[in-house]
């Protein structure tokens, strides 16, 4: 019986900045397995080889950060119902006879927002700012979570049309009733939950929304973490929204799902989001 730990590893285009290794150390230690996670630089154009070397050499599963989640779709010989909507894949399961492709972005969100957070998702108003990857992933989680409206706003509204018409066709017709694409001129009147799902916090742009739809929403939440509050943040807080969350939360709680699949036994997020913060903090 093969008795070494069980190998992981987070797979992207930069890498060395990931914390998923940090993470999943911890849910091992937690949870009494015995796993050795470390990080894959693969080059650009290098994905496929470099998952099939891993492979190769005994690795059970890999997350898949950016560029590659569309790629990492197209390796998945199967995909769990969440990653065929998405289109994009943050999980892969080396399984005896086949690869499963899954995306636990958006039940990371969703968990984090429930869970940690105490946002009531049923019925809500959702403003989602951007219509890229990070946006795709999320998408059917809040549908089924029970939001009453998730209107999606990119600076290319046809971007925005594009993702609402590729989600529409493989989710149920009631879910499809729910999602709309507009213009960020477009966006207006009140939303319980705003998420920036763009770009920008990467660059410490902000969105370019009128402050009031911040001023009068519940809870305003960035994919992006930082040491520092990001730029949409600091935007949300001048406009006097009174809660404002970042993406540190998600990350957690995605890994805790990719762990779950891989594992079989589900982590305690609490104590590693807790202590994340910490060391986010004390940078």
């Amino acid at each position: 019986m093969d008795s070494r730990p069980a190998r992981y590893a987070v797979i992207g285009n930069p890498v060395a900045h990931s914390r998923s290794p940090a993470i999943h150390a911890m849910f091992a230690q937690q949870t009494g397995q015995q796993i050795d996670y470390g990080r894959l630089l693969a080059p650009l154009d290098g994905f496929l080889a470099a998952v099939q070397t891993f492979r190769a050499e005994g690795g059970h599963g890999l997350n898949v950060t950016v560029p590659f989640k569309a790629q990492a779709f197209d390796y998945a010989q199967r995909h769990t119902p969440r990653a065929a909507v998405a289109g994009a894949v943050n999980t892969l399961v080396f399984q005896a006879d086949e690869v499963l492709g899954d995306n636990t972005d958006g039940a990371g969100l969703v968990s984090d927002l429930q869970s940690r957070l105490g946002v009531s998702l049923h019925g809500a108003r959702v403003l989602m700012l951007g219509a890229g990857g990070a946006a795709r992933g999320v998408v059917q989680p809040l549908l089924e979570a029970g939001v009453g409206q998730l209107s999606i706003a990119n600076r290319t509204p046809a971007r925005a049309e594009v993702l609402c018409a590729e989600v529409s066709a493989r989710i149920a017709p009631e879910q499809a009733r729910r999602i709309a694409a507009i213009s960020l001129a477009q966006a207006h009147g009140r939303f319980d939950l705003i998420i920036n799902a763009t770009a920008a916090g990467l660059s410490d742009a902000a969105p370019d929304i009128r402050p009031e739809l911040l001023s009068h929403a519940a809870v305003a939440l960035d994919m992006v973490y930082a040491a520092q509050p990001t730029a949409f943040m600091r935007l949300a807080h001048s406009a006097g929204c009174p809660r404002i969350e970042d993406g540190l939360g998600m990350l957690v709680g995605q890994a805790a799902e990719s762990f779950a699949l891989w594992r079989g036994v589900r982590p305690d997020v609490a104590p590693v989001y807790a202590a994340l913060r910490d060391a986010l903090a004390a940078h």
